[in-house]
């Protein structure tokens, strides 16, 4: 009995080790990954790849920020995430209120801010799990910390899909108004916005319904946005 007891007592700590150890590993190599991407830009994406499997091909152009309209961070941010410059990756009032809207809801309601959008858009996967969400929490925290909002902000545009087998607003703003992003009105920066959420169904050129209110509502908040200073972090 003793004999039993003590191997399996050594067997628990050898597990114990090898999770220790490849937690560690988890930490260390996530950590380098994301510092790597402070500087450099992100050759390809899981999402990419599974499109581009799907047949619909990768058609990106990146551009810095400097040289991106400032149109579009704000339209991103009014559309998207209204306090990104005042939180530290998670907005939990935002949260709490997606929360409650979804269970109430048909229309599912999201609570991510644009720092967990681009946690996942840059090293994640597509879909819902508990898994992938706290993976995108601890990328969250690391990108929060390591890259800065102006970086966040940069990744975000150039990397979000904006239309089918299109990624980043540079090659969004070539497919839709046939010139790149560094001089966009405000209808055009909103429009791309309003597509960000469901790319492969809406359509920025000649937006009907829903699609064309949203991004008139946009369109509004780019001014609300500039004058409040809520896109200091990103100027």
């Amino acid at each position: 009995m003793h004999d039993t007891t003590s191997r399996s007592s050594l067997s628990l700590g050898r597990i114990a080790r090898w999770i220790f150890k490849a937690i560690l590993w988890f930490v260390g190599l996530s950590v380098l990954w994301v510092a790597v991407y402070r500087f450099v830009p992100p050759p390809v994406t899981v999402t990419m790849l599974t499109n581009a499997l799907d047949g619909r091909g990768i058609t990106k152009d990146w551009m810095p920020i400097s040289k991106i309209d400032p149109n579009m961070a704000r339209a991103a941010i009014g559309a998207e995430d209204s306090g990104f410059c005042r939180h530290h990756g998670f907005d939990f009032t935002a949260i709490q209120k997606a929360m409650e809207h979804n269970e109430d809801s048909k229309r599912i309601r999201g609570g991510s801010t644009i720092s967990q959008q681009t946690a996942k858009n840059v090293f994640l996967w597509q879909g819902r799990s508990y898994v992938r969400k706290g993976l995108e929490a601890w990328f969250t925290v690391l990108i929060e910390a390591i890259w800065g909002k102006r970086r966040i902000m940069e990744m975000y545009l150039n990397v979000a899909e904006t239309g089918i087998g299109t990624y980043g607003v540079n090659a969004g703003s070539q497919r839709y108004f046939h010139h790149d992003a560094s001089r966009m009105t405000p209808v055009e920066a909103a429009r791309i916005a309003a597509v960000l959420p469901l790319p492969k169904v809406r359509g920025a050129v000649a937006p009907v319904g829903f699609v064309r209110r949203y991004g008139n509502r946009i369109a509004a908040r780019i001014a609300t946005v500039r004058q409040g200073g809520y896109d200091a972090c990103v100027r």
